[in-house]
């Protein structure tokens, strides 16, 4: 039985979508729902960081997972603070030790994620040598179960699509759903909530709407996520860095395919085939629901 999320996002709340009028490819009036990016600028104690283009709902998890997914905070850090002005569109996130992270800024990379998202040149002196711990296994009848519930949870992306989302997962449930127009950002909010909840990686399944790049390997592994699900496609460098860090990543999961690049040995083969449905069309997840036709997709 699937169980209520801990978190996910409101597609009914009115700051995220707006109405917009234009005309479809017939030449006909239509008005559809768009999604509302804004910026958010991240200072660390009196420090600015970055500014990112993000939805601006639960700013507070975003600037703690951003921090920690950078290196600029350590899960053993205490933060005194976080400080979210909605006016001025900033948040403060303050901490009990002194920081000073600028010649780490100028150091930063632009990297291939959607809205730019950015990496750190050092980020990698930290991904080497860590390798994920064997104990977590992924039955597939939990995958299955499990992409059929996140595909047909209310979301963000079939109000109004040109948004990712992202899931924390335990066997064959979803924990907590965070959706982004960057999914960098998504990941983030996920990270910056299980800091706060103290929240155990060692059992969990990561599950992102995104390509399974180098960026998305190295956040969840600094996670220390063992398990990283996609319905997209991987990168020859997502593959080598989640084979080096023993990261079961698997992608391309649609109906009943899936296709695991590393960890296969977590995988456990308990499902029949024969009993696990094809994919409803409806649930492709590829455009909003009035793109699809339909007000009640998904």
């Amino acid at each position: 039985m699937a169980q209520p999320l801990r978190v996910q996002p409101d597609p009914t709340d009115p700051r995220l979508t707006r109405r917009v009028t234009g005309l479809d490819h017939t030449g006909q009036a239509i008005e559809t729902s768009v999604t509302v990016e804004r910026p958010l600028t991240l200072y660390l104690n009196g420090q600015e960081i970055v500014t990112m283009m993000t939805i601006l709902d639960r700013p507070e998890d975003l600037a703690l997972g951003y921090l920690l997914n950078q290196g600029m905070l350590r899960r053993a850090d205490r933060v005194t603070g976080v400080e979210y002005d909605e006016d001025l569109q900033v948040v403060i996130v303050r901490t009990e030790a002194k920081t000073d992270f600028e010649a780490k800024l100028r150091k930063k990379t632009l990297t291939s994620g959607c809205a730019q998202g950015t990496a750190f040149g050092d980020l990698m002196e930290d991904f080497a040598g860590v390798r994920l711990p064997e104990t977590a296994q992924l039955r597939t009848s939990w995958l299955y179960r499990l992409l059929h519930r996140i595909n047909t949870l209310p979301s963000l992306y079939l109000e109004a699509g040109a948004i990712h989302g992202c899931a924390l997962c335990r066997e064959d449930q979803p924990i907590v759903y965070m959706e982004d127009v960057g999914r960098h950002n998504a990941v983030d909010k996920i990270a910056g909530w299980m800091f706060r909840e103290h929240e155990t990686p060692e059992d969990k399944i990561f599950y992102t709407t995104g390509r399974l790049t180098s960026e998305m390997v190295i956040k969840t592994v600094r996670m220390g996520i063992p398990i990283l699900l996609s319905r997209s496609g991987f990168t020859a460098w997502g593959v080598e860095l989640a084979r080096e860090a023993n990261l079961t990543l698997i992608g391309r999961c649609k109906g009943k395919r899936f296709v695991a690049l590393a960890g296969e040995q977590r995988l456990v083969f308990d499902a029949d085939l024969a009993h696990v449905p094809e994919e409803s069309a409806k649930h492709w997840r590829k455009n909003s629901a009035e793109a699809m036709g339909s007000s009640d997709a998904g």
